[in-house]
């Protein structure tokens, strides 16, 4: 096991761990934040950056927390995934290289864009929080 691999079995839950490291999945309406109405902030979890809002959050009847679209086109990843006999796309967060979870084109809005997501690939933080987390310059999108 790497020193990596090591300090982020130690830094996260394994829930955490198995969906981001190994590609896992969580149970479907028993996650943190499938139904979070909360304003606010979704990071990458590993890396901290800024992946998703809540603007783009909508209920897709999934049981996972789904976005229209992510906040920083470059700092997501898509791949071709064909496990468990199916195609899909499979998206991660570029820096921390975490498996997020899978995006479909079966969404709303004008992309038609269902990015489906692992509530344990990510860390919320709330509007309130976003400057003492050091988030501030995130601010003005939830103005």
């Amino acid at each position: 096991m790497t020193n990596q691999n090591h300090d982020l079995k130690q830094k996260l839950t394994p829930i955490q761990y198995e969906v981001t490291q190994n590609n896992g999945t969580e149970p479907a309406f028993r996650n943190e934040y499938w139904d979070n109405k909360e304003e606010g902030l979704y990071v990458d979890i590993v890396s901290g950056k800024p992946l998703f809002t809540s603007k783009e959050k909508y209920d897709a009847g999934c049981g996972w927390p789904s976005f229209t679209k992510p906040l920083i086109d470059q700092e997501i990843i898509e791949k071709v995934d064909t496990s468990y006999g199916m195609r899909r796309t499979e998206v991660r967060s570029k820096t921390g290289d975490s498996h997020l979870g899978h995006v479909f084109d079966d969404g709303p809005g004008p992309e038609g864009l269902r990015y489906c997501i692992n509530s344990a690939s990510l860390r919320f933080i709330p509007v309130a929080d976003l400057d003492k987390e050091g988030y501030a310059q995130y601010r003005n999108v939830f103005r």
